[in-house]
């Protein structure tokens, strides 16, 4: 009888919040007044209905945190994609990000041949500090061996309370036997802004990657400052696989390129609970530089409202592939217990009154996700125009002006190549691969460097060596060698240099090769004339003449 009275306490406790303290807040209606509590409080009871049969009756043992989660998510999951419950964890983590930080060693870290490895350390965070380097195999966690551990589940013990102590055990080339750290957890900085740099004389490249979070307007604003003061008179702004964020902070950075009173974003909702809203520009003196704006599939939410707004101005040309197609925005509610619930409360509308969100009636959650069939499900048919007249469609995310996919064949060079390329690699930085101590990194990672064509260069040599590697592995893989000899000197270089300057500093190997971003700089004279005619309607406009 305790375990039934415990049971029912703990299914109310889950439910009512969400079925009337949400909706309470959300609508500001009185429970007495509200027609719809009978079938509220009718789905309660189903609810805890279902519980009590499902502890009397399966098989093994109810989870009750698991049931109610699950239950909570399906519910919102069957009004749209993206409303969605956060338990109290998932929430902390929410909170973080939308901060640019979170608590733990401070390092990235990725799982290879079944393995997790430490892959970079960010400056002045614990792992930097103790001297973690790439290539450090984690083996053991607070005395747990980590043996067979994916790469989240090491994560998961590695984050946690600011000031919390961690003991990482590790393997590293060179040494006989496993070193070990013991850390004490900091808030490590997670900036929107993964790199910024000039890609030559006078064209700069800002990596707008982790998504729009409080700290991302600034990071921007910084980034331009330091480039132009490098000579940059043109932009390449890479929003490739950012998820989005606040739409407060894609405000802010459109704001930077656009004159006052271009109209950013509108958002419309129920009048009751999200009063439709027009967001403009209010900058005087804008950026007037070309700008190139790269896109892919993993484009979403606020990062769209930056292209699209800058697309439907014409004040950037869009270089990529179609964009994810996220149009909907989500409030925030806090719960009583620590987790967390946002709720689709409004859609948001590009300068030009396009609704760009994907449609995903009649398709499964994960199929909406991960974009299977999108080919039948996306129809573009809302047709709009920008400023000078261009056609411009909403209804399946964004359209870049100049079409570039990612060929298949770099996704299959990249799944065939990486296990052995990063194990190769490891061993060439540590010096453990003879004849190369041009390639060996010696000391901790060093911070700031500015990559030059000279550094860490991988020539005929190297392969020929990684051949040799390959063939005492008795691996198939060394007869494809030659055929992808460009692609392996690429990715070798990478992982080198990223033993030595960091993943951040290393990306710029991977740009050599990257046909989005080459396309995009060949895209740079139409960006100019486009950001000339801009630049010379809005002077005409400021002194008392019409736009032509």
């Amino acid at each position: 009888m305790k375990l039934k009275r415990r049971f029912l306490l703990f299914a109310i406790a889950m439910v009512a919040p969400l079925l009337f303290a949400g909706a309470h807040r959300a609508q500001r209606v009185s429970l007495a007044d509200d027609d719809d509590l009978p079938k509220r409080e009718k789905l309660t009871g189903d609810f805890i209905n279902a519980l009590r049969i499902a502890e009397d009756n399966y098989a093994g043992r109810a989870d009750y945190d698991r049931l109610a989660k699950g239950a909570i998510l399906g519910m919102l999951h069957t009004l749209d994609p993206h409303s969605s419950y956060l338990d109290r964890k998932e929430y902390e983590k929410f909170l973080n990000d939308q901060h640019s930080r979170y608590s733990g060693i401070g390092s990235t870290i990725a799982q290879r041949n079944g393995q997790v490895f430490i892959m970079s350390p960010f400056d002045g965070t614990p792992a930097y500090k103790a001297g973690l380097r790439y290539g450090d195999q984690i083996v053991e966690i607070n005395g747990e061996s980590a043996n067979g551990w994916s790469s989240l589940q090491v994560s998961n013990k590695l984050i946690g309370p600011e000031g919390t102590p961690v003991t990482v055990k590790v393997t590293r080339l060179g040494e006989s036997k496993p070193l070990e750290y013991r850390l004490v957890r900091g808030t490590v900085p997670l900036l929107s802004i993964v790199n910024y740099f000039m890609l030559n004389r006078n064209v700069g490249y800002i990596n707008l990657q982790r998504g729009f979070n409080t700290t991302t307007p600034e990071e921007m604003r910084d980034a331009i400052r330091d480039l132009k003061g490098q000579g940059m008179n043109s932009l390449l702004l890479d929003l490739r696989g950012n998820p989005g964020g606040l739409v407060d902070a894609a405000v802010k950075v459109s704001n930077n390129f656009l004159y006052r009173g271009q109209k950013i974003v509108s958002m419309r909702g129920r009048p009751t609970s999200f009063p439709s809203r027009e967001i403009s520009a209010t900058n005087t003196q804008p950026e007037d530089f070309p700008i190139i704006v790269l896109v892919n599939r993993g484009t979403a939410s606020a990062a769209e409202i930056v292209a699209a707004s800058l697309q439907d101005h014409d004040r950037a040309r869009i270089v990529g592939e179609n964009s994810f197609g996220k149009g909907l925005v989500q409030s925030v509610w806090q719960l009583s217990d620590g987790s967390g619930l946002t709720l689709t409360t409004g859609k948001y509308y590009t300068p030009s009154g396009r609704l760009i969100q994907r449609d995903y009636s009649g398709r499964s959650f994960y199929d909406y996700y991960l974009q299977r069939g999108d080919k039948e499900a996306v129809q573009q048919t809302e047709e709009k125009h920008t400023d000078s007249g261009r056609t411009v469609y909403g209804g399946g995310g964004i359209n870049p002006d100049v079409l570039v996919k990612v060929p298949a064949h770099d996704i299959e060079l990249q799944r065939v190549w990486i296990e052995s390329v990063f194990d190769f690699s490891r061993q060439l930085a540590a010096g453990a691969i003879p004849g190369f101590p041009d390639l060996k990194v010696t000391r901790p990672i060093e911070r700031g460097h500015r990559l030059q064509p000279n550094d860490y260069v991988v020539g005929d040599k190297v392969i020929a060596a990684y051949k040799t590697f390959l063939h005492d592995k008795k691996d198939a893989k060394e007869s494809r060698v030659d055929k992808d000899v460009e692609f392996l000197k690429r990715q070798i270089r990478y992982e080198v240099v990223t033993a030595a300057y960091g993943q951040e500093i290393a990306y710029q190997v991977l740009l050599d090769g990257d046909a989005q971003m080459q396309k995009g700089l060949t895209e740079l004279p139409k960006a100019r004339t486009m950001a000339e005619d801009v630049r010379r309607q809005w002077t005409a406009r400021s002194g008392g003449l019409k736009r032509d």
